[in-house]
């Protein structure tokens, strides 16, 4: 796998790269503007980009309309977006435009160096990936009388998982739980929240932050 990343730090994208060596994944090009990851990417044509969602000159959007560009130019490319700071609007906003080779995480989260490792080649493969401290944000404030206050303990856990972009397998390592097992609280969280059941992981991602999102704004007033 080959990636290209872009950080106006230099100290961000040496670290990363030091990641990505440690790994077995293989550095293709950096970039410290928004210009030259565009360059990078026409040039080099990686699997995935691991972009900051602030860049010069602005330090706004430079990043995410790069990752927009990218998206429409090389669809096949993945597209790990990195935040300092949790911007919950942003990483569901992102997701709901197109999930599919899409992932957005903390720059604490990178640190991991297997889990950062698996998230890009996940997104790499066509799936998508959600911090999960944004997913902590979301389901941190509900309605108390909404259907999530009706889901167990584990039933949040999996509704979590799947938030994050977490197949059923992933969610069975995850919670130590069998393949049977994890079909069975995946059934009924779907079914306590009135969505409809999908096998496509992107579909499901989609529907359970969508849930999320909503309850939220319910619970803050402001629907």
């Amino acid at each position: 796998m080959r990636v290209v990343i872009a950080d106006d730090s230099v100290l961000v994208r040496e670290g990363i790269a030091a990641l990505l060596q440690r790994a077995g994944i293989e550095l293709a090009g950096q970039a410290s503007t928004a210009e030259q990851l565009l360059r990078e990417i026409d040039e080099h044509e990686p699997d995935v980009a691991v972009i900051d969602v602030r860049m010069p000159p602005t330090f706004t959007d430079e990043g995410l309309t790069a990752a927009r560009d990218i998206r429409a130019a090389h669809p096949r490319i993945g597209i790990v977006i990195l935040s300092q700071q949790i911007e919950v609007g942003t990483a569901t906003r992102l997701l709901a435009e197109r999930p599919e080779r899409l992932g957005y995480l903390l720059k604490d989260r990178i640190g991991d160096v297997e889990e950062f490792a698996d998230t890009l080649r996940h997104v790499a493969a066509g799936g998508s990936a959600l911090d999960p401290q944004v997913v902590h944000r979301l389901l941190a404030r509900r309605r108390e009388d909404g259907p999530l206050a009706s889901l167990t303990a584990r039933e949040r856990e999996v509704l979590g998982l799947i938030a994050e972009g977490r197949s059923n397998k992933a969610i069975g390592d995850r919670l130590a739980l069998s393949a049977r097992g994890v079909q069975k609280h995946v059934t009924a969280v779907f079914t306590k929240l009135g969505l409809a059941m999908d096998e496509d992981d992107n579909r499901r991602i989609l529907a359970a932050l969508e849930y999320l999102r909503r309850d939220r704004r319910l619970a803050s007033g402001d629907a």
